[in-house]
């Protein structure tokens, strides 16, 4: 048991901290003669967590779809955390850009491996009865997804391909935001109408994703690693970093989602279109989306074969 004196020290550091913050340090000590233990269930919300997959049918197989896919998003939390490290840091170093990104790329090796859990671990009957059930919602409807490319390059390399001429830095968010790659999935170009999947998509999160592709657009990883010395910017290991995580995103990762798709749906017997009525071939294979973050760190020969093979 520690003597009464070795609890001095810590007093002190403890009336200095709340005195920062203009609070009395002798009424929170008070307070801990009443607080309970902290418990393992209380601290990870367990009951919480473990209500929040509910089914839409009878089909047990889809409890392993809902559960899979709201780890998904726990883990894109993750990423974005790791992520907005970066993008905040005052005083940032190659050391520790490049350990961020090694962060956020075993999170995506995760998410890459785990497809198999999504491709071998559902009855292909069971999946095609029960996605019947989420038309028209979609994976594609991953705000945070969204998140992590707006704060991974800039805007110009998430637009599609084809109207990138017309865009630059003094195009409107707007204008931009009509011309990503993603609004292919659910956008007639020509007669500029939106499937209910993008419509019902933009109406929850066009604001937010507006407003962080703003704050963002000085301050995503590509224009960080830009800000740094030229000689930190020539850093193996950094730039090591920076191309697996952008190949273990955009492509290692997009053909294993690809693939499990592929699996389900040309595996049942209703056709081959996704829940949202996409074209879910072109818009999930990375030849079709070329969707490359930091692309002056690969070579011509790199860029030209891009997605054609894992």
């Amino acid at each position: 048991m520690s003597n009464i004196k070795d609890f001095d020290p810590i007093l002190q550091e403890l009336q200095q901290k709340y005195a920062a913050i203009d609070q009395d340090a002798q009424t929170h000590l008070k307070g801990l003669l009443y607080s309970k233990p902290i418990t393992y269930w209380d601290y990870i919300q367990t009951d919480a967590l473990l209500n929040l997959q509910v089914q839409r049918t009878t089909l047990p197989d889809e409890m392993v779809f809902i559960g899979y896919h709201q780890i998904n998003e726990l883990l894109f939390k993750m990423i974005l955390w790791e992520i907005e490290q970066v993008s905040e840091s005052t005083s940032l170093t190659t050391e520790f850009f490049a350990s961020r990104l090694m962060r956020v790329s075993r999170y995506f090796d995760m998410l890459t491996t785990s497809f198999n859990i999504m491709r071998d671990g559902m009855d292909v009957d069971q999946y095609m009865k029960f996605r019947n059930t989420l038309t028209p919602a979609s994976g594609f409807q991953s705000a945070q997804y969204r998140l992590i490319e707006f704060a991974s390059t800039e805007l110009i390399n998430l637009i599609d391909y084809r109207f990138r001429k017309d865009i630059d830095r003094n195009t409107p968010y707007t204008h931009a935001f009509e011309h990503l790659y993603w609004q292919a999935a659910g956008k007639n170009y020509e007669t500029g109408k939106k499937s209910t999947t993008l419509v019902n998509f933009e109406n929850r999160y066009k604001d937010e994703f507006l407003r962080f592709m703003e704050s963002h657009n000085t301050k995503n990883l590509w224009t960080r690693f830009k800000e740094l010395p030229k000689a930190d910017q020539e850093n193996e290991d950094l730039i090591k970093a920076m191309r697996h995580y952008d190949y273990t995103v955009n492509i290692t990762w997009v053909f294993a989602h690809y693939h499990a798709a592929k699996h389900y749906i040309e595996s049942g017997s209703e056709g081959g279109e996704g829940t949202g009525g996409s074209d879910w071939k072109k818009y999930m294979h990375p030849k079709y989306q070329r969707r490359i973050f930091f692309p002056q760190l690969w070579s011509e020969s790199e860029l030209e074969n891009w997605g054609t093979e894992l």
